[in-house]
């Protein structure tokens, strides 16, 4: 607790010194949109920013978008609203931490996962590789992506509409109304998704011999059903207030299972959903001229509900038979309700010391309180989903930034401290249940440096000690598919970026942007899913290394007319557990996660049709994913047919803009997967094939 308690002295230091007088008055600014994106590209961080303009005009949703990003895999279980996997730099899932604007995303309003989030309410993405910064709290292992929204604060409507195949519907709007004289500011936000996922697939039926024989079937019971919206109410731009903002949320989504976790077995009856509501506040103030607080608190209510009480068997051609006991995933009914309530709080001071020299202090305690209840249980038997769940975590960091030679080099130096603690009880055979609780604390250090060689080039580098601790499903489990562990303990890594940054701009050349970045990773007690279908834990079970290279390359033309973009990566994440449950792997690479892939896209403007803001814009993506083993390498899973293929899928589309004085839409046709290719992220379970989609969006 040491390094707590010098962050605590640090922000009484802090206080004191608020009233103080620096020679060097800093200007009050609410940044956002392209100049933000810039400056966290530029600064040492080790972030880079996905712009989501033109994603707004077209079909793609935001797991498509980040898949298209050096060293981001987005890895599906079938359609829209599937669960996804998601690594970056060979970490994955909850190794990296998801927030939205900041506050964590499952506390803020979308509980499905990033791959859902509508992408038309997202201005930018920010994704941060291995190093994160004190100011969100966190307690990641290999990075965090923030989602931006519209951080204007201006007075605009806009609205979206998507329709095509298989069924799918999406639709936003977004909106703001901002009094100049009283600061007030009112918004609001909504959407709508609908998807049947009803694309066909190859799988083995029976025929009436009795033998597997190969058939194509439409998926028929794989709906998802999401509806969210959000209220904002607030002042922005006053001296006492630089923000404060009251935001209410409630989203809702419901989604049928068609097959176990690789395509073998249909069902016709499983479901599962979820609904989370909530509200947070956020107030950020100038003290003083050099003394900054920026706050958040909020507050979440989530019931998870899962169903599979069948009294059938189904095939894959939604025929049924009667089963001997309900239950289609374990030959076990169940009926159930989880409730978690998540308290989240963080604070970040900021001080300017002197010219160019900035001291941040943090902290960010968080509260999960769970229970839950099986409908379908014996009278006599104490439901375990009723055991005592509490988890408590509080992270706190420190960090001090140093700009040199008029800028020209940036240095953030950090330190964090973790704080982790359950209370829960264990239950035992014979409907008995004993205490269980445990604590942990670590500590974490790194280093960011930025270097301004040239104008147009940046040299940047940045380490990071990091720490994850284990979140409410990895501990409590899930009541379902995924039993509890409480004994789990925090993931750790050593994480290192290096790399070059070029923005380069010639009147006659155009615009050309690269970055290349190589990294390394090291990290042990990794948190792993272990078991047998359909019974898993998860386990800390290995250590693991990782080196990989990754590149972004694109080059715009004078005058916009056509836009060439690219990205490249590949890494090398092996096993370094020499003794222990995966010890006779050691040095294999880790199974089931795709090592080189690559995106690409090339578009063309026609512009001034008629009106000189008016566009034709054709273009084209594309995306390569390099075969992979679902195994391990020295288990002989190269000669095995146990393989996810190589993927590659190509895209076209062509979108017209209409602008017009204060309104502007855009009209976008789209083929996705034009050459209906088989494909599939995880070993046995189909994408869909080729899809069309019409996309209306308006901004006013």
């Amino acid at each position: 607790m040491r390094a707590f308690a010098s962050i605590c002295l640090v922000c009484s230091i802090v206080v004191t010194a608020s009233a103080q007088e620096k020679e060097a008055p800093v200007e009050v600014t609410v940044r956002g949109g392209r100049n933000e994106a810039q400056r966290l590209t530029r600064s040492a961080e080790a972030v880079s920013v996905i712009d989501t303009r033109r994603a707004k005009q077209q079909s793609a949703d935001l797991g498509e978008v980040l898949a298209r990003t050096q060293g981001i895999t987005l890895r599906r279980d079938g359609g829209l609203g599937s669960p996804a996997r998601f690594s970056l730099n060979g970490l994955q899932n909850e190794q990296i931490r998801f927030f939205l604007d900041g506050v964590p995303l499952d506390v803020a309003g979308y509980p499905f996962g990033v791959a859902n989030v509508p992408v038309n309410l997202i201005d930018r993405v920010e994704v941060y590789r291995g190093v994160v910064p004190i100011r969100f709290g966190a307690d990641a292992l290999g990075g965090a992506l923030n989602l931006v929204t519209d951080a204007r604060y201006d007075t605009h409507v806009a609205a979206s509409y998507q329709v095509g195949s298989f069924g799918t519907h999406r639709a936003t709007v977004n909106g703001r109304y901002r009094d100049d004289a009283s600061g007030l500011v009112i918004g609001a936000s909504a959407f709508a998704d609908k998807a049947d996922n009803d694309y066909r697939v190859d799988v083995q039926v029976v025929s009436p011999e009795g033998q597997l024989v190969p058939a194509s079937v439409r998926r028929f019971h794989d709906g998802y059903r999401a509806f969210g919206g959000t209220l904002e109410a607030g002042v922005v731009d006053r001296s006492w207030a630089k923000r404060l903002l009251v935001r209410a949320y409630a989203t809702t989504y419901d989604k049928e299972l068609q097959h176990n976790i690789v395509m073998a077995y249909p069902y016709g009856e499983v479901a599962n959903g979820e609904t989370v509501y909530g509200v947070s506040a956020r107030y950020d103030v100038d003290l003083s001229d050099t003394l900054k607080l920026e706050s958040v608190v909020s507050y979440a209510h989530r019931a998870i509900d899962y169903t599979d009480d069948a009294p059938w068997t189904y095939d894959w051609y939604g025929k049924r038979t009667p089963r001997r006991a309900p239950g289609e995933v374990r030959s076990q009914a169940t009926d159930q309700t989880i409730w978690q309530h998540t308290g989240f709080a963080r604070a970040v001071l900021g001080w300017e010391l002197a010219r160019r020299q900035f001291l941040r202090a943090s902290l960010t305690p968080t509260l999960v309180d769970r229970s839950g209840r099986e409908r379908i249980l014996a009278a006599s038997q104490r439901d375990p989903l009723g055991a005592e769940r509490r988890l408590y975590t509080f992270v706190s960091g420190l960090e001090y930034e140093l700009n040199l030679l008029d800028e020209r080099v940036s240095n953030i130096v950090f330190v964090k401290d973790y704080v982790y603690r359950t209370q829960s009880e264990q239950a035992l055979p014979g409907n008995l249940f004993t205490r269980a609780d445990r604590s942990e604390h670590a500590n974490g250090v790194g280093d960011a440096l930025r270097v301004r060689v040239l104008p147009w080039l940046f040299l940047k580098a940045s380490y990071e000690y990091a720490t994850r601790l284990p979140n409410a499903d990895e501990v409590f489990g899930n009541g379902v598919f995924i039993g509890t562990n409480l004994g789990l303990r925090p993931e750790v890594s050593h994480n290192g970026n290096f790399g070059p940054r070029v923005e380069l701009r010639q009147p006659g050349l155009g615009q050309l942007t690269a970055e290349l970045n190589a990294f390394v990773r090291q990290s042990d007690r990794l948190i792993v899913l272990l078991g047998n279908d359909p019974v898993f834990s998860f386990q800390n079970v290995y250590k693991a290394r990782g080196l990989g290279l990754e590149n972004a390359l694109g080059w715009v033309s004078p005058g916009r007319w056509v836009s060439l973009d690219g990205a490249l990566t590949w890494q090398d994440i092996r096993n370094a557990s020499g003794k222990g449950t995966f010890g006779r792997f050691d040095g294999d690479r880790i199974p089931n996660r795709p090592y080189l892939f690559a995106s690409w896209g090339a578009r063309l403007r026609f512009g001034n049709l008629p009106g000189l803001e008016d566009s034709l814009e054709p273009y084209y993506l594309g995306r390569y994913v390099h075969r992979f083993s679902r195994g391990w390498e020295s288990d002989g899973a190269r000669s095995t047919s146990d393989v996810v293929p190589t993927q590659i899928m190509h895209n076209l589309g062509v979108t017209y803009v209409f602008a017009r004085d204060l309104v502007r839409t855009s009209t976008t046709f789209e083929v996705s997967n034009l050459g209906d290719a088989r494909l599939f992220d995880n070993f046995g379970v189909q994408r869909p094939g080729r899809a069309y989609y019409v996309k209306i969006t308006a901004e006013l």
